[in-house]
């Protein structure tokens, strides 16, 4: 019995410090950032809880709490304004990027279109740009001094073909580099719907776009409306596009946050936009999940069936020169910034005046600690997501933890400037003040990307059957044990699936990066980022590159890894 009891207990521990770590760095600054939207300064809810001064402080803090700021929102009109021009924002990118997704997605799910598989790849290319670089890039291709204006101007225009500085310039950005996040999901509706619908339509004597109209896009329809507001929750809290390209006044939501904060540090105020913005993507989280909650599209049965890709050329040819319109702005982007590093001057030209590799060497003799922090900021925050994540999966598939399982998605919906404000105000002060450390920095990564892990490893974890660890058990081995010994390894693959896609976007994480992290460990991100600023502008772009390089070679290892874990 009492070893029974130890091994209860051992894993009993375990389970209790994973609610701890939620509790302490998601609950509670979550909470705090509410609280501080009442009081109107920060609140130290830890130094209540070891001092008796303080909790009076405190408890005078919420004597004078007040509706101010939520009043604020309507009544001062700049916070209004930038919510008001957030969502049409997200609501505009949204509506384009499924408008420029549906060709391409029919086009590759069921055509034979030219050029199809290096269209599909090349359409991986977004994800890969940290957005900061994406906005950085279109400053010099379609800025005043960009080498698109030069063309436009040369061909009789006046002033810029596009303004980057402006909500135009922002949406385009967002479309052209957010669409891959629509792009697959709505590939794999049209792939999945049944097409004998389809042959029985135009058996029927239905032309192909009236089949298309009434039954191929109908049946595709809740695939594309998740992905619509998957990309409206995505566009509404990026941090990287809006701070590099809003003029002063485009007012935005994130931005007024940012400027809230690590400008004027108004507490309240940079409270009540967080609690607005976790608001608006908890609603589109819930709203996603309502629409599609007991409704019933299912149109596959267990009969294989041959899907026949069209040929027409009519069709084919314009759906691959339309897919190449959209590619082609990402590859130019990348091989602006690209040659951008490697220019002497350029500006008012085509292309630079002279090449050299000064920029480079300048990175690798200046800001060496910049990669460095960025790998052991990703690393550490990997080894975390590794250990939080495997217990999080073997108590969610083995207990049925759902409290723990909702705790890994509240992350999904709460954006990273929204987070990262939340953690400063709750760790700014004694008895646990972290902000400004790598330890929480690393924490906040890994609590951002946790999602991302255990869905990698609940599923793996699922495949695992249950009477390996009770033949351990019978063995002599504790709960604990068997789960670290037995389970762990068997988990690998998931691990390794999910370590790769958690370690590229904490290397691309812009806005955790540029509130939180100290000088001493800035990462690459919050470097190009200052340079952007100072107008460093040769300098900036080496340093994407070599951003770009480091995740194009994750990626390739993910892969890889992907392929063997297959075999």
């Amino acid at each position: 019995m009492r070893g029974l009891i130890n091994k209860i207990n051992g894993l009993g521990f375990v389970k209790f410090l994973i609610y701890g770590f939620f509790i302490l760095f998601l609950i509670i600054p979550l909470l705090s950032v509410f609280l501080v939207s009442f009081t109107n300064e920060p609140i130290n809810l830890f130094g209540s809880l070891v001092s008796v001064d303080q909790f009076q402080r405190t408890v005078e803090q919420f004597k004078n709490a007040t509706l101010e700021n939520y009043k604020s929102i309507f009544s001062y009109g700049h916070y209004f304004t930038g919510l008001k021009n957030s969502l049409y924002l997200s609501f505009i990118v949204s509506i384009l990027v499924l408008l420029l997704c549906m060709p391409i997605a029919y086009g590759i799910a069921r055509t034979k279109m030219p050029f199809k598989k290096t269209i599909s790849a090349l359409c991986t290319i977004p994800l890969i740009f940290p957005t900061f670089i994406s906005a950085y890039a279109f400053i010099i291709m379609f800025g005043r001094a960009g080498w698109v204006t030069y063309i436009y101007q040369q061909l009789g225009g006046e002033g810029m073909l596009i303004d980057p500085y402006s909500m135009t310039g922002i949406a385009l950005v967002q479309v052209f580099f957010f669409f891959p996040y629509a792009l697959w999901p709505m590939v794999a509706a049209f792939k999945v719907s049944d097409v004998s619908l389809e042959e029985a339509s135009r058996n029927m004597g239905s032309k192909g776009w009236l089949t298309f109209s009434t039954v191929t896009f109908p049946l595709a329809l809740p695939g594309m409306l998740s992905t619509a507001l998957v990309i409206f929750a995505v566009s509404f809290s990026d941090f990287g596009t809006p701070i590099i390209l809003a003029p002063s006044d485009l007012n935005l939501i994130v931005v007024d946050a940012y400027r809230e904060i690590a400008g004027f540090f108004n507490w309240g105020s940079a409270a009540i936009l967080t609690v607005i913005m976790i608001a608006v993507a908890g609603f589109v989280y819930w709203l996603q999940n309502f629409l599609l909650k007991g409704r019933n599209y299912d149109t596959l049965s267990g009969k294989p069936k041959q899907v026949k890709l069209n040929e027409n050329k009519a069709l084919t040819v314009p759906l691959s020169i339309f897919s190449w319109f959209v590619v082609i702005i990402p590859l130019l982007t990348l091989a602006t910034v690209f040659v951008q590093s490697i220019a002497k001057t350029w500006g008012l030209e085509p292309l630079p005046t002279g090449y050299t590799l000064d920029h480079y060497r300048t990175i690798f003799s200046s800001s060496l600690g910049n990669i460095q922090n960025s790998l052991l900021l990703a690393g550490g925050a990997l080894v975390l997501s590794v250990v939080v994540a495997s217990f999080v999966s073997y108590f969610v598939v083995r207990h049925r933890s759902t409290g723990l399982d909702f705790m890994t998605t509240v992350p999904l919906i709460v954006p990273g400037i929204a987070f990262g404000i939340a953690l400063i105000q709750t760790f700014n002060t004694a008895p646990l003040h972290l902000t400004g450390t790598a330890f929480i920095l690393i924490v906040a990564y890994s609590i951002r990307r946790l999602p991302y892990m255990v869905r990698s490893t609940v599923g793996t974890m699922r495949a695992i059957k249950q009477d390996i660890e009770e033949a351990a058990i019978n063995l002599g081995a504790s709960t604990l044990t068997a789960a670290i010994t037995i389970i762990g390894p068997l988990m690998l693959p998931g691990i390794a699936a999910g370590s790769v896609l958690v370690f590229i976007t904490v290397i691309k994480e812009t806005s955790i990066s540029v509130l939180m992290a100290p000088p001493d460990w800035a990462p690459m991100s919050l470097a190009i980022f200052q340079n952007v600023l100072r107008a460093e502008y040769y300098s900036a772009a080496a340093m994407s590159v070599i951003l770009v390089a480091m995740v194009l070679v994750l990626q390739g290892l993910a892969s890889l890894l992907s392929n063997r874990n297959k075999t």
